[in-house]
């Protein structure tokens, strides 16, 4: 009996968490509230005249004419400017209080958020396509229960691959989801399988489903011609489930 050899693996690296791209109109209006922090009207009001000037003057240069952050600084000064117009007399500007930057930064949190949960969703089913793969190398994986999830873990090691279809990894999802092992023993977790599977796995694990009721002792490796019959024609082995379905329900 040959021992499976273990491959040595280079452990892969954190993920970095996406840099943002560069804003400038973000950036424009950043710098303006700073500036205007602690400013009344008046002095907002003087602002806005000397930025409408550069905008004026901006305009004359035809490699200034589009420039994004000029507009946003204008833009702000003129929201500004407005605010303080229908504030108490003696009311200076502070972000703080601004209801428009905080709905901005409430937003802002918001969106870092979902991007740091993508990121840990990410580093999650890497850390899984991972574990899976390493099954595959000592020859296990078939012995291992399907966890939620790995279906976007099937995907991973299938991008790896280059898009080729891996057929031990869906041979052993077609098996899991027949037989209801692991999460696929919750019925929500097999339907949503339906909307997160190919159609050959599917129609792969429709035809096991069937030979398990006409040969209930029938083991794996008895059963590995049906993976054949899928790969050579993915809806005909659906078409056979199928007919083996509706001829079961029928003598029921």
């Amino acid at each position: 009996m040959t021992t499976p050899r273990r491959t040595l693996r280079r452990p892969l690296a954190p993920l970095a968490a996406p840099r943002a791209p560069v804003d400038p109109a973000r950036i424009g209006r950043r710098v303006v509230r700073r500036r205007a922090k602690g400013m009344d009207a008046g002095a907002v009001a003087a602002a806005l005249e000397d930025a409408r000037f550069d905008a004026r003057q901006d305009s004359r240069h035809e490699h200034l004419a589009d420039d994004e952050r000029g507009r946003a600084e204008l833009a702000e000064w003129e929201r500004i400017d407005q605010l303080l117009a229908v504030a108490a007399p003696d009311a200076v500007y502070d972000p703080d209080a601004d209801p428009h930057v905080q709905e901005e930064l409430a937003a802002d949190a918001a969106a870092a958020a979902v991007r740091e949960a993508e990121l840990r969703e990410a580093a999650r089913v890497a850390a899984r396509a991972d574990e899976l793969q390493a099954l595959r190398e000592l020859g296990t994986l078939e012995q291992a229960e399907p966890r939620e999830g790995d279906e976007a873990a099937r995907d991973e090691l299938t991008r790896r691959a280059g898009s080729y279809v891996q057929k031990d990894v869906d041979a052993w999802l077609a098996h899991a989801l027949a037989a209801h092992r692991g999460h696929y023993a919750e019925p929500t977790a097999r339907a949503a399988a339906a909307d997160l599977l190919p159609t050959h796995l599917l129609a792969h694990a429709a035809l096991l489903t069937e030979l398990a009721h006409l040969a209930p002792g029938a083991g794996v490796d008895q059963l590995a011609f049906a993976a054949r019959l899928t790969t050579a024609d993915p809806e005909a082995t659906g078409d056979l489930a199928a007919f083996l379905a509706s001829t079961r329900s029928g003598q029921g």
